[in-house]
């Protein structure tokens, strides 16, 4: 079974916004199911449809089944199945030979930064980028799933 092994943290916004980094692509990603034990989500990239499965999360680890899709299928379902929906633009960036996928969201989550990386074992060492604060890995508010039922405007400071 496929396994995804991820961390989250939350980024400082000052010193994001003096990083220099790439341009980031637009991502729209809706779920079909959102159920604690699983979801299903669509995800178009700029030119991509993927349809991913992932499984309960234990600690940073959980089972994720991930399909590419045509552009224009990722679309239907979308516009279609999903129950609930959020974009974000996705910055990729490369860190101490580690790839850090950052995420700001857009509409209802706008405001809300958050930096995944995705790591071969729960205890693999690597260095945290000096733009990141709390670790947020299996605080269930923060994903992404979540961020579409509860999103981050509603929350309380």
């Amino acid at each position: 079974m496929p396994l995804e092994i991820e961390r989250k943290f939350l980024v400082n916004k000052g010193q994001w916004q003096k990083l220099a980094k790439s341009s980031g692509e637009l991502y729209r990603q809706g779920y079909l199911l959102t159920d604690p034990q699983k979801t299903i989500r669509v995800r178009q990239t700029p030119d991509k449809g993927f349809l991913t499965i992932k499984g309960l999360s234990v600690g940073a680890t959980r089972a994720e089944f991930e399909y590419e899709i045509p552009f224009s299928e990722a679309q239907e379902l979308l516009d279609q199945f999903s129950v609930s929906e959020l974009s974000k633009i996705r910055y990729k960036i490369i860190f101490d030979d580690k790839l850090w996928e950052v995420d700001e969201f857009l509409g209802e989550n706008e405001g809300l930064i958050i930096a995944e990386i995705e790591l071969q074992s729960e205890d693999e060492i690597f260095t945290i980028p000096d733009w990141l604060e709390n670790e947020v890995t299996g605080e269930e508010k923060f994903y992404n799933s979540n961020l579409t039922l509860n999103p981050y405007k509603n929350w309380k400071s």
